[in-house]
């Protein structure tokens, strides 16, 4: 079951890609983009605790990368 699924995604690049890092002692930032789809994340922490939302733009769509970028 799992080795079809890693044969499979050998040789492909890995689905997100992390565009943005700001790191603290014990807290950081990342944008992440979905590489498929385009759409940006931002996964932030603080200590043990930590979460993940699409990025909006001013009229509340999601910010989205073209594929061709």
């Amino acid at each position: 079951m799992f080795s079809k699924d890693s044969e499979k995604n050998k040789g492909s690049k890995k689905r997100f890609e992390e565009i943005l890092s700001e790191n603290g002692v014990a807290n950081g930032n990342r944008i992440i983009v979905d590489r498929e789809t385009g759409i940006h994340y931002l996964f932030s922490w603080s200590g043990y605790a930590g979460g993940i939302t699409p990025l909006l733009d001013s009229n509340g769509k999601p910010v989205i990368k073209p594929n061709n970028e």
